[in-house]
Order: C-alpha cells, then sequence, then structure tokens
C-alpha cells in the first residue's frame, strides 16, 4: 500500500509557500530566469500545437509525429536529477546561458530539418536544454532576492512554465497558421537566443558551491535519491506531478487534431480558441495561485477533479464547436492552476533541499509530459481519437483522492 500521508496540517504545508510577500529587489534577474523557463518549455511543448501540419509535411502519423513531444520529454527527465547532481561547482549563469544556447541551435535545426529523424535527434538535444535549465533555475530564487521575497520570486519563475503551456503554444500555433510549421522552430530559436542575453547580461555570477544556502548545496545521486524515500510530502507531489501532468497531456498533445475532427472546429478558428485556451489558463494561475499558497491540498484536489470532469465531458458531449470551444476553455482554466499548485506543495515540502527537491520534480514533470504524449499516441493510432480523452481523464480522476487525502495528518 502506498504510503501517502503527509505530516503537519494543510495550512503547515503552505506555511513554507506563502513565504516572500516581500517586495522583490532582484526583478530583472528573475525575469531573466522566467524568460528562460517559458523559452524552454515553449519549445518542449511546441509540436502540440504544430501537430497537423508538421506531421503532414514529414509524411508521418500524428500518433508518430508526437515523438517530437516524447523525445525532449524523456531526455529532461533524465537530464534534471543527472545535472543538480553533477554540476555542483559550475557556475550558474555560464551553465543556464550555454543551455540557452543549446536550445536555440536544437530549435533552428527542427526548423530547416527535411526527415523526422533529424528533428527528433535536434529535440533529444532540447530535452538535455530542458531538463538541465529548469532544474538549476527552479532553485535560484532564494540566490537572487532577499529571504522575505523567495516564495514570491519562485512562483514568478514557475508562472514561467503555465505561460507556456497557456500562451507559447497558442501563440505558435497562430505563427504556423500565417507563415508555417516550420517558422514557428525559428521563432523559438531567436527567443532562445534572447533568453541567452538577458541571462548572460541580467544574472549575476552563480558559483555552486559555497554559498551557504540550501538551493545551492551540493546534491549527489545518493542524496537525491533518498529525498522521496525520507520526505513524504514529497514522495505524495511526485506522485501528484506525474498523474496530473501525464492525463492532461494525454489528451492535450492531441488537442488540434481533437478540435477539428472530434468537434468540428475550422481550422481558421483553431488560433483564436488556442489562445483563449490560453486566457483562460492565465486566470486559473491567478485563482489557484493564492489559494494553494494557503491550501495546497484542497487546492490540487480541485484541479484534479475539475481536470476529470471536462475531459469527460469532451468524451461525451464535445462533438460540435460550440461544445468543444467552451470546453477548451474550461480545460485551460483548471490546468492554468497545475503548476503553481505543485511548486507551493513542494517549496513547503522541502525547504532544507530546495534544489535536490526541484531537480526531481523536473524531472517527473518532464517524464509525464512524456508518458502523456506517448501513451496518448498508442490509442490515437490504434483506436479512435477520443480514447485519449477518457484515459487524460482516469488519471487526473485518481489524483483528486490523493490529493485530498496526502495533507491530513496520519501516525508514523
Amino acid at each position: 500500500m502506498l504510503d501517502i500521508q503527509v505530516k503537519g496540517s494543510d495550512r503547515e504545508v503552505a506555511r513554507g509557500a506563502a513565504r516572500g510577500a516581500g517586495r522583490l529587489s532582484g526583478g530583472p534577474a528573475v525575469a531573466a530566469v522566467t524568460l528562460g523557463i517559458f523559452t524552454v518549455m515553449t519549445a518542449e511543448l511546441l509540436p502540440v500545437g504544430l501537430l497537423t501540419p508538421a506531421a503532414a509535411d514529414l509524411s508521418v502519423t500524428e500518433g508518430t509525429a508526437a515523438l517530437m513531444v516524447t523525445v525532449p520529454g524523456l531526455v529532461a527527465a533524465v537530464a534534471a536529477p543527472l545535472v543538480t547532481a553533477r554540476v555542483a561547482g559550475a557556475d550558474r549563469r555560464t551553465l543556464l546561458v550555454a543551455l540557452m544556447v543549446l536550445s536555440a541551435v536544437a530549435n533552428l535545426v527542427s526548423a530547416v530539418a527535411g526527415h523526422l529523424a533529424v528533428v527528433l535527434a535536434a529535440r533529444l538535444l532540447l530535452g538535455l536544454a530542458i531538463g538541465g535549465f529548469w532544474a538549476l533555475a527552479g532553485g535560484l530564487a532564494p540566490r537572487l532576492v532577499p529571504a522575505a521575497a523567495v516564495g514570491r520570486a519562485t512562483a514568478v519563475v514557475f508562472g514561467g512554465v503555465s505561460a507556456a503551456s497557456v500562451l507559447g503554444v497558442p501563440a505558435a500555433t497562430v505563427l504556423a497558421e500565417r507563415a508555417g510549421w516550420r517558422w514557428a522552430f525559428a521563432a523559438a530559436g531567436l527567443l532562445s537566443l534572447l533568453a541567452a542575453t538577458a541571462l548572460r547580461t541580467l544574472l549575476p555570477r552563480l558559483p555552486g558551491r559555497g554559498t551557504g544556502s540550501p538551493a545551492s548545496r551540493a546534491t549527489g545521486l545518493r542524496a537525491l535519491a533518498a529525498l522521496p524515500r525520507r520526505n513524504r510530502r514529497v514522495r505524495a507531489g511526485l506522485l501528484l506531478t506525474l498523474a496530473l501532468v501525464t492525463g492532461h497531456f494525454l489528451a492535450y498533445s492531441f488537442v488540434r487534431p481533437l478540435l477539428t475532427d472530434h468537434a468540428r472546429v475550422p481550422e481558421a478558428l483553431l488560433g483564436a480558441l488556442l489562445l483563449g485556451y490560453g486566457l483562460a489558463g492565465l486566470a486559473g494561475n491567478l485563482l489557484a495561485g493564492s489559494r494553494a499558497a494557503r491550501s495546497p491540498r484542497r487546492t490540487l484536489a480541485v484541479i484534479a477533479a475539475a481536470l476529470g470532469a471536462v475531459l469527460l465531458a469532451a468524451f461525451a458531449v464535445g462533438d460540435t464547436t460550440a461544445a468543444g470551444a467552451g470546453l477548451l476553455l474550461l480545460w485551460g482554466l483548471a490546468y492554468g492552476g497545475v503548476s503553481v499548485a505543485l511548486q507551493s506543495w513542494f517549496m513547503a515540502a522541502a525547504p532544507d533541499d530546495l534544489e535536490a527537491a526541484t531537480g526531481l520534480n523536473v524531472g517527473v514533470f518532464c517524464l509525464a509530459i512524456a508518458l502523456g504524449a506517448l501513451l496518448g499516441g498508442l490509442p490515437a493510432d490504434a483506436y479512435d481519437l477520443t480514447a485519449v480523452l477518457l484515459a487524460g481523464a482516469a488519471l487526473t480522476l485518481a489524483a483528486a483522492p490523493v490529493a485530498a487525502l496526502s495533507g491530513r495528518n496520519a501516525p508514523s
């Protein structure tokens, strides 16, 4: 039986996430890191909105084209914990700039590739950039802002993850509709170069050792593996991340064909609808942010239940343009709060092991994205496309009781 009980009240779990109400003094540096997070996550999710035209141009099925999401996700899942364990002595600014340049190269190669194998090779490099950048950047807030502002700064940085899901993909879809899918990859490459410049200019030098802060503590592989074994809250959070993100991306990886084939949405409306999804997601991020700081357990339970309900409704009644459009907006509203709610959980769960916890969470998050795209591709090719909606609903609904129960006290 899985032991997912978490010691302490829900309020105690949230206390660490609520720290940092003070004013940010390292605002430009935090903004540069946030731009970097937004850039790599947008690059990872880029194929979601381009799946149909990219598959047609590369002469593969949409299920096979979904490997463009799976490959970087799997590589990032491995890279995130390995990077935090192996580069403890390196300057963080230098590493982040190098990883962003790698992201630029990967995206620009994808933009000109004429065969899926070349795209996947470039996406493998992108996975290294994603995992390394996210894992290192996620623990930088204590080194960029005063102690009172750490919670707020971390929330801002991880807001880049939400923004990538809810704005990056729709914006890329609009660009692809007007100029072609390759230009969307080219734009991601140029944005990566811009982010690299911002990081080099705005970040101070950040030596890997000797700062004395938990975020900069050397994290060996043995210590990294031990953290979820000795910390129940971390273990519960990783399980929630796996279920929620995998369930979401089982369906969201195929949002474009679901809209056009199942909901009969005209191609001309796709960009506008996905932008609407993005705006709804930002609203969900704002709504969940304040609530997650007070009660991450209840917030995550509500998010899981809402996601599952929307996916079930999309399967049952989302076969018209009006219903599909309305449910897409509700989908964005529900998923927009996932990243900030999960981050609130992990900030409170391991405040003294911030970089290690971040590396593990990033690894599981990226693995879940890859699993969602991979597991969704199988039924999408073999069965009716709407099977991905049922599979996604099952996983997200399963996360609801985990979230609801994992914040309660239990005897050790």
